[in-house]
């Protein structure tokens, strides 16, 4: 049997932002460190997303000693934030119909992305005190702002298959992935029930239902037909269309670009 191995690994802080690419990550219950902890919402609290603002794409994120975000392609000044916002005002947010308590991250952030995206919005923080559960209430386990899993699994063949049957290949950060595999076949993940990546075990719970997300070329912020129209000729059931498995993790600790992959069930 071939080695399947951990092959990327991804975060990305700021829910429909970029991504970060990483060579080690702790797993916590609710998704990678920093993962989807920061999410952009309008002024009543509605999370915003690249399904409608696709050059959201363009907002890039770092993490250190604080929370720097900088627009690509654009002579915009960085805009610099405490990594996690001092106790203030506290606002009531909705992801996918889940309501919870969020930190805001100020008015400086709140301007700054509101001339960016050109709608009043502002950015607030998952603190530790929120739970919002996984699959809206399905699992009674810790989520962040990600929209239902805290992991999402694509192997690297899977791509593979799809760019073959592309005019123009697309890369894996189309799909905004947590956790990228290889060394086994196309789509092997659909069938896999429990894995086991370095010391860290993961039910695969549910396959991933892709939005028009997929469509977004994440360089450039511009919306596309493809994949999905490709995608839509094979991959199509149920009234949507799958790519990816999403994962809840039993444990906490460390992954890393490398780890074996085992197959439990």
């Amino acid at each position: 049997m071939a080695l399947i191995t951990l092959s990327g690994l991804h975060t990305y802080p700021i829910k429909s932002a970029a991504g970060i690419t990483l060579d080690q990550s702790l797993v916590t219950a609710r998704g990678l460190m920093h993962d989807r902890r920061w999410m952009v919402c309008d002024r009543n609290g509605q999370f915003l997303t690249q399904r409608k603002f696709p050059q959201m794409a363009l907002i890039q994120v770092s993490v250190g000693e604080t929370l720097r975000l900088t627009i690509a392609n654009h002579h915009i000044p960085a805009l610099e934030l405490p990594l996690v916002p001092t106790p203030g005002a506290m606002v009531a947010v909705d992801v996918w119909g889940d309501d919870c308590m969020a930190c805001s991250m100020g008015d400086e952030a709140a301007q700054w992305l509101s001339d960016f995206l050109g709608v009043g919005c502002q950015l607030v923080y998952m603190p530790e005190s929120t739970h919002r559960p996984v699959d809206h209430g399905r699992f009674d386990l810790p989520n962040s702002f990600a929209d239902a899993y805290p992991f999402l699994l694509i192997s690297e063949a899977s791509l593979a298959d799809l760019n073959g049957r592309l005019a123009q290949s697309v890369p894996m950060n189309r799909f905004r992935p947590n956790l990228v595999v290889k060394g086994c076949d196309a789509f092997a993940e659909d069938t896999w029930r429990h894995i086991k990546i370095g010391n860290i075990v993961f039910d695969v719970a549910k396959a991933c239902s892709r939005c028009s997300v997929p469509g977004v070329e994440q360089s450039t912020g511009e919306q596309g037909k493809e994949p999905l129209k490709t995608l839509a000729t094979y991959r199509r059931w149920d009234h949507a269309i799958w790519f990816g498995q999403n994962l809840i993790a039993q444990g906490e600790g460390i992954v890393q670009v490398g780890d074996v992959v085992e197959i439990l069930a």
